[in-house]
């Protein structure tokens, strides 16, 4: 599936490795839909895709709230039609230990890192199934693969995302539809510009690139998945993470 004019939907696409990917699958030739909650940043990012000569639009969503992602599911549809590309980007966390989490937090992390992905899934699933064709990447985290101290409950999500991945793979493939998994390992992103320096700074000389990971390096692993090279990849999980999470 050649990438060209395809209508791709990325989440989380105001900032860090959701802004990326939604730049560099316009820059492959898709009409992106920026989908985030925050609308100002959401909307300058779509204006500074059309002002590179790319096709992009805005469109609000909470991937906490079920309501909203089933509503803005039914407008993309309306609007553009069935959906080629879905990059289920948006995620969240927080480096705090394990017993000092809350219910909130617990409910929150949940519900935006794993119930929305799949309820965003569910909706705009149909169409594809229906014209035999499609791409959904996932983006997890390496701290679901292998676990990250301080970030048990981000983990576990981020690790049902993984297996989510992988099940629904198998149940699409008759279908023509690719379920495939990034990982990022450490990244320059907002999230990870509220970590303390101490910690940044042991992440950084753990990896044997000594450099954290770029979100243009990440989205270049889901524009590979989303392109004619993945045609023959479904139910796989591919970590950009500098070597950090080497498994033989």
């Amino acid at each position: 599936m050649s990438i060209d004019h395809k209508l791709a939907v990325v989440t989380g696409a105001a900032s860090g490795i959701g802004k990326a990917t939604a730049i560099a699958l316009a820059r492959a030739g898709a009409n992106v839909i920026v989908a985030d909650i925050a609308d100002e940043a959401g909307e300058a990012v779509a204006m500074a895709i059309r002002d590179q000569g790319g096709s992009a639009s805005f469109r609000h969503v909470d991937m906490t709230d079920e309501a909203s992602i089933e509503a803005f599911a039914v407008a993309v549809q309306k609007d553009f039609g069935v959906v080629d590309i879905l990059v289920n980007g948006a995620g969240w966390g927080r480096a705090a230990p394990f017993v000092e989490g809350t219910s909130d937090f617990w409910h929150k992390i949940v519900a935006l890192n794993f119930v929305g992905p799949m309820a965003l899934t569910k909706a705009l699933l149909p169409g594809m199934m229906q014209r035999t064709g499609g791409r959904i990447v996932n983006i997890a985290s390496d701290a679901g693969r292998v676990g990250s101290m301080g970030e048990t409950a981000y983990s576990g999500t981020k690790g049902a995302l993984i297996a989510f991945t992988k099940s629904l793979a198998r149940e699409v493939a008759r279908h023509q539809i690719s379920v495939n998994c990034v990982c990022p390992g450490p990244t320059d992103t907002p999230l990870m510009n509220a970590v303390p320096d101490k910690l940044k700074d042991a992440l950084t000389k753990a990896i044997p690139f000594r450099r954290l990971g770029k979100p243009e390096e990440v989205a270049a692993a889901v524009v590979f998945f989303a392109g004619d090279g993945a045609s023959y990849v479904t139910g796989q999980v591919l970590s950009v993470s500098g070597g950090l999470t080497m498994a033989g």
